[in-house]
């Protein structure tokens, strides 16, 4: 049984190394494997929190780019508004515009058409003028070629004359 129970003399040195290991430990090893340890656990806390503000960064610009595109939105359909508005009024300008300039060329066209057939009608009355001198010309030739015929019409001339 000796192997089982171990003597007094080997109790006391192991205890002694065990304390004399332990001492060293204390003294040299625990304090900076613990100051270690608390500067692993501060790195981790801050890390953590650093990550949760993070993620309520990221939430808060989540929200800012909802926002921001919403008012995109809103700022593109209003201008698609204003455009087609825009677009309806030059559309409305440029039939006004048209009609003007239609009703414009329709009467320019009648004032050339009532001169043209104005003086169309000076020419033909200048021609039937010319016709019935003519023609009076020859019929007075006929009827006045005898002398008697001229100073019978020439008679007749100077009694319708009134003389004031």
């Amino acid at each position: 049984m000796e192997l089982v129970t171990p003597g007094i003399g080997l109790i006391i040195w192991q205890t002694v190394i065990f304390l004399a290991v332990f001492g060293i430990l204390a003294a040299f090893v625990w304090r900076p494997i613990t100051d270690a340890l608390r500067t692993r656990e501060s790195f981790i806390q801050d890390s953590l929190d650093a990550a949760e503000n993070a993620k309520k960064k990221i939430e808060e610009l989540k929200q800012d780019n909802e926002y921001l595109l919403e008012e995109a939105r809103i700022e593109r359909d209003n201008m698609i508004k204003d455009a087609t508005q825009i677009a309806s009024q030059i559309k409305e300008d440029a039939k006004e515009d048209t009609s003007k300039i239609t009703a414009k060329m329709i009467e320019d066209a009648k004032a050339v058409i009532n001169t043209e057939k104005n003086a169309a009608l000076a020419d033909v009355k200048n021609l039937v003028a010319e016709l019935s001198l003519d023609i009076a010309e020859k019929v007075l030739k006929n009827s006045l070629a005898d002398k008697k015929a001229q100073e019978t019409l020439v008679k007749d001339l100077v009694k319708d004359i009134k003389v004031n």
